[in-house]
């Protein structure tokens, strides 16, 4: 196994996984009391879980976290809530929508990295400890339970999007 794209691979899953986090946590205020608050919770307790079994792998296996990298994700983090609270938009609606894609997209980013972990030749005891297939199978319900939701914003996010391109067309046209 080559150690050092091991490493490089497990510290962007770990950056990853900590700004789906903290867009799920933020997420999950933002809509505290809703069923989508719910949905969100369940996925931002998961991701923390993953994160942590994540942290622990890396540890018996001797990776550092790169600090750049985890810099870096913090300051994309901090911007994308801004489009993702619609500040930047004006449409808290679909700044929700562009959220939950953002998190379909990394809980299948997630899956990807138990299933490449699966396929390592001679893995070591690090990773042959963990229950891939379950961390694996994990994923599927709460990234279906995320696309519903994103769904549902669909139509009204986006025709209101349409709506106001709409009218900026007509505004431009007098």
């Amino acid at each position: 196994m080559a150690q050092k794209a091991l490493d490089v691979y497990l510290n962007d899953h770990l950056a990853g996984s900590r700004m789906g986090l903290d867009l799920a946590r933020r997420l999950e205020s933002q809509t505290e009391g809703t069923p989508l608050g719910e949905v969100v919770a369940a996925v931002a307790d998961e991701i923390e879980q993953d994160r942590e079994t994540l942290e622990e792998l890396m540890e018996r296996l001797d990776t550092s976290e790169n600090p750049v990298k985890q810099g870096l994700t913090w300051m994309a983090e901090k911007a994308s809530g801004l489009k993702f609270s619609g500040a930047t938009t004006g449409d808290q609606e679909l700044g929700t929508m562009l959220a939950l894609e953002t998190l379909s997209l990394g809980i299948e980013g997630k899956r990807c990295l138990w299933e490449s972990l699966t396929v390592i030749p001679d893995p070591g005891p690090a990773i042959g400890e963990l229950d891939l297939p379950d961390l694996m199978a994990r994923a599927g319900p709460r990234r279906a339970a995320i696309d519903r939701e994103r769904l549902a914003l669909v139509p009204t996010a986006l025709a209101e999007r349409e709506s106001m391109a709409d009218e900026e067309s007509s505004r431009l046209s007098s």
